[in-house]
């Protein structure tokens, strides 16, 4: 079935840079218009631009923080009064924040990670869920990690955050079936922004746990996320896909 998104609209969060960027651009590509939301404006608008140049496609940028309910209703608010639809919803906006040991960890980082991971992705799909049923059709699509199912020492709340977004999935699948989808992207190590506080010997130990010997580039989730995207998974739904290199 063809990868086509000709006429739909696309809202992607944290999709300024990294995984996000990657997926805006590939939804273009495929006849999208998107809205690109960001904590940093910014970004947004750099790549708004270019997806205007590149592909002669509508892209509206907004700034949010995902972590913040009121900001996540703005959003929703914004991107209905410009497109007057929501047809692909992805949840990407991430955050995983170092800290020196478990029992160290502030309420405040608990919070920060749970509402951005969690709370916001809850929010943007139960909302804009609602509106694509409404509708009759949706996709929405949730970036998880291999941390929700192989939690490490160094990424606690992080991986409870994103088992909870895996739940998600399936609760929405139920909840806004049959005319939404609802898909899990759980991916493994990839050379975006987070990669850049690793701490050292934690690249060489992460391509050790990899079949493929190497962590993902941002590019990689452009295949699995244009099949959940489009009607080429039309009959997939509450599934969770390992993007992971193989993980082991």
């Amino acid at each position: 079935m063809e990868q086509t998104l000709d006429g739909r609209v696309v809202l992607v969060t944290g999709g300024s840079r990294g995984l996000g960027r990657e997926m805006v651009l590939a939804f273009a590509a495929a006849g999208a218009d998107a809205v690109i939301a960001s904590r940093k404006l910014d970004g947004c608008v750099a790549l708004a631009d270019e997806v205007k140049n590149l592909y002669g496609r509508r892209a509206l940028p907004v700034a949010c923080n995902v972590s913040d309910w009121a900001q996540c209703d703005g959003l929703i608010e914004t991107a209905y009064a410009e497109f007057g639809r929501v047809d692909v919803l992805v949840n990407n906006a991430g955050m995983s924040l170092l800290y020196p040991s478990l029992n160290q960890v502030s309420e405040e980082l608990f919070d920060k990670v749970i509402a951005v991971n969690l709370k916001g992705p809850f929010r943007l799909a139960a909302a804009i869920g609602a509106r694509m049923a409404a509708a009759g059709s949706g996709s929405i699509i949730n970036i998880s990690s291999v941390e929700a199912v192989r939690p490490e020492p160094l990424a606690v709340p992080y991986a409870a955050a994103k088992a909870g977004l895996n739940a998600l999935t399936a609760g929405l699948a139920q909840t806004y079936g049959p005319s939404v989808r609802v898909n899990t992207i759980q991916c493994g190590p990839f050379e975006t922004d987070i990669a850049k506080a690793w701490p050292e010997g934690l690249r060489a130990e992460l391509v050790r746990h990899n079949a493929l010997g190497r962590v993902g580039e941002p590019r990689d989730v452009v295949g699995a996320a244009l099949y959940f995207a489009t009607d080429a998974s039309a009959f997939c739904t509450g599934a969770t896909l390992a993007l992971d290199g193989g993980w082991r």
